[in-house]
C-alpha cells in the first residue's frame, strides 16, 4: 500500500473514531433532557446509558476475531452502515424502550469499529515507527472525542433537541462508507475456519454478567444480585477460557498471553484504566457537589483529563525516537503517579487549580502507555492475529474503566461514611438533607460532608499514585517485545488493495 494512500486511509479511520467517542460521552449531558421528554424512569435511564457499553464489551472479542476471518474492511463497512442507520433511529426514538433497544444495537455495531480500525492500521503500516505514529494519532482522536463530547453536547442542547447528539456520528460513517473501499485495504485469512458459536455465547454471557455486576456494585453496593452476577460471570469465563485452550481454531487465541511483554502491557492498560476511571469519578463529583459547578461547567473543567491523554499520545512517537519505548511508557506512568499525589493537596472549596493540574498531569503521563503500549501489543503478534490482539486490548481498557468506577467508588464511599461517622451515605444525600435543615445546621452538615468527600478524593489520589508507580516498575522490568509463535494450524493471511 503506497504511503500517501496509507495516511489518507488513517485520516478516514480516525474520523469515525473521534465521532463515536464524542457521541458516547455526549449522551451523559443529554440524558436528563431526553429522559424528561421520553418519560424515562430511573431504571430506564440506567439502561439507556449502559446498554451501549454492555454490548460493546460483550461483543468486542467476537468482532475482533471475526474481522480477521471475514475481512477487516468488510466488517468495518457493515458496522459503519449499521451505526449510521441506528444513530438516526435513536435520534427520533419515541419512547424509552425504543431508545434502549436501539442503543443496544448501536453497541453491536460499535463493537466492530475499534478492533477493526486498529487491526487495519497494523496491516496498513508495517514499519514499526510509522505504525507507532499512526496508533498515536488514532488514540489521540479517541481521547479528544471523549473529552469534547460533553462540551459539544452542551452547545447542541442549547440550540437543538436531544436527538442531535446521536446524529453527530452519521456524516463520519457516511464518509467512511463512501471512501473506505478506495482507501482501506482488505485483510483476511485464506483459511477463515468456522466461527465457534459456543465460544461466542460464552464470551458474551461472561462479559455481560461481569460488567453488569461491577456496574451494579457502584449503584447498590455489595448485594445479592451484583454478587451473583459476578460469580456466575466468572464461572462462565472459566468455561470460555477452557474451551479456547482446547480448540485448535479458538475464537480468542489465549496463546498470545505467553508473550510476557504482551501480557504486561495488557495488565498496565487494565490498571491504568482503573486508576483513571476512579479518579475521574471522584473529580467530577468534587467539581459539582463540593465546588458547586453545573454539569456543563464541570464537563468543561474536566476536559483537561481527556485532552491531557490526547497530548500525551501525540508526544509518544517523539519520545520513542529519543529513548526506548518501555522507558517512555514507564516515565509517563511515573508522571501520572505525581498527578495522583497532587490531588492529595486539594483542600476545601479553593482546590480547583490543583485539581485541574493534577488530572492534567495524571492523564498526560498515560499517553505513552495508550499509544506505544497498544503498538507493542499489536506489534507482538503476527499480522493475521491483529484483530484478536486489538480486541483483547479494547476489552482490557473497558474492564479497567468499569472496575475503576466500581472498586474505587466503593473505597471512596467507605472513606466518606467513616469520616461522617455513619450519619450520611453519600455527598449527594447530604446536600439534599442540608436543604431541609435550618440554616446553621444545614450549613454545618454541608461543610462536614464536603470535607469528608475531599478526604475520599485524597485517598483515591494516593491509590492512583501507587497503581501508576507500580505499573512504571512493571513496564521497566519487561523484556523487549517479540512476536508470538504461530499456534497450531495457522491461518495464512492475504492483504488486498
Amino acid at each position: 500500500m503506497r504511503l500517501d494512500r496509507a495516511w489518507l486511509g488513517l485520516a478516514l479511520l480516525t474520523l469515525p473514531t473521534l465521532l463515536v467517542a464524542l457521541d458516547t460521552t455526549a449522551l451523559l449531558l443529554a440524558l436528563p433532557r431526553l429522559s424528561a421528554d421520553l418519560g424515562a424512569g430511573t431504571v430506564q435511564q440506567l439502561w439507556i446509558s449502559d446498554s451501549y457499553g454492555l454490548m460493546v464489551a460483550g461483543l468486542v472479542i467476537t468482532m475482533g476475531t471475526l474481522g480477521d476471518r471475514i475481512g477487516r474492511r468488510r466488517l468495518l463497512m457493515i458496522g459503519a452502515a449499521a451505526f449510521a442507520v441506528l444513530s438516526v433511529v435513536a435520534a427520533f426514538a419515541v419512547n424509552p424502550l425504543m431508545l434502549i433497544v436501539t442503543r443496544a444495537l448501536l453497541g453491536v455495531a460499535g463493537a466492530t469499529l475499534a478492533p477493526s480500525t486498529l487491526a487495519l492500521i497494523t496491516s496498513m503500516f508495517r514499519d514499526e515507527r510509522r505504525r507507532g505514529t499512526a496508533i498515536a494519532i488514532w488514540a489521540t482522536c479517541q481521547f479528544t472525542g471523549g473529552a469534547l463530547g460533553p462540551v459539544l453536547a452542551g452547545f447542541l442542547l442549547q440550540y437543538f433537541w436531544w436527538g442531535s447528539v446521536f446524529l453527530l456520528a452519521v456524516p463520519a460513517m457516511a464518509l467512511l462508507l463512501l471512501a473506505g473501499p478506495a482507501l482501506l485495504p482488505e485483510f483476511r485469512s485464506d483459511r477463515a475456519g468456522r466461527l465457534d458459536l459456543a465460544s461466542v455465547g460464552l464470551s458474551l454471557v461472561a462479559v455481560l454478567l461481569m460488567v453488569y455486576g461491577v456496574k451494579q456494585l457502584t449503584v447498590e453496593g455489595v448485594t445479592v444480585v451484583p454478587a451473583a452476577a459476578l460469580t456466575v460471570g466468572a464461572a462462565v469465563a472459566a468455561l470460555f477460557v477452557r474451551r479456547q485452550l482446547w480448540l485448535t481454531d479458538p475464537l480468542l487465541d489465549l496463546r498470545l498471553l505467553r508473550n510476557r511483554p504482551f501480557t504486561a502491557v495488557l495488565v498496565a492498560l487494565v490498571l491504568a484504566g482503573l486508576a483513571m476511571a476512579g479518579t475521574g469519578l471522584l473529580v467530577t463529583q468534587y467539581l459539582q457537589s463540593v465546588l458547586g459547578y453545573s454539569p456543563f461547567a464541570s464537563a468543561v473543567l474536566f476536559a483537561p483529563m481527556g485532552l491531557g491523554v490526547a497530548v500525551g499520545t501525540m508526544a509518544a512517537p517523539t519520545l520513542a525516537r529519543r529513548m526506548k519505548q518501555t522507558t517512555a511508557i514507564a516515565g509517563g506512568l511515573a508522571a501520572s503517579a505525581l498527578g495522583g499525589l497532587l490531588l492529595v493537596g486539594v483542600d476545601g472549596t479553593g482546590g480547583l487549580p490543583l485539581v485541574m493540574t493534577g488530572i492534567a498531569v495524571l492523564a498526560l503521563g498515560t499517553g505513552p502507555l495508550f499509544a506505544l503500549g497498544t503498538g507493542l501489543v499489536l506489534g507482538s503478534v503476527p499480522p493475521e492475529r491483529a484483530g484478536s490482539a486489538a480486541s483483547m486490548s479494547e476489552t482490557g481498557n473497558y474492564f479497567g474503566g468499569s472496575l475503576g468506577f466500581a472498586l474505587l467508588g466503593v473505597v471512596a464511599a467507605v472513606v466518606y461514611r467513616s469520616r461522617m461517622g455513619g450519619t450520611s451515605d453519600s455527598l449527594s444525600g447530604a446536600v439534599a438533607a442540608a436543604r431541609r435543615l435550618p440554616g446553621d445546621q444545614g450549613a454545618e452538615l454541608l461543610r462536614a460532608a464536603r470535607a469528608a468527600f475531599t478526604v475520599s478524593l485524597h485517598v483515591i489520589g494516593v491509590i492512583a499514585a501507587i497503581v501508576f508507580a507500580g505499573l512504571s516498575v512493571l513496564v521497566l522490568a519487561m523484556r523487549p517485545a517479540t512476536r508470538t509463535a504461530p499456534a497450531p494450524l495457522p491461518e495464512h493471511a492475504r492483504q488486498e488493495s
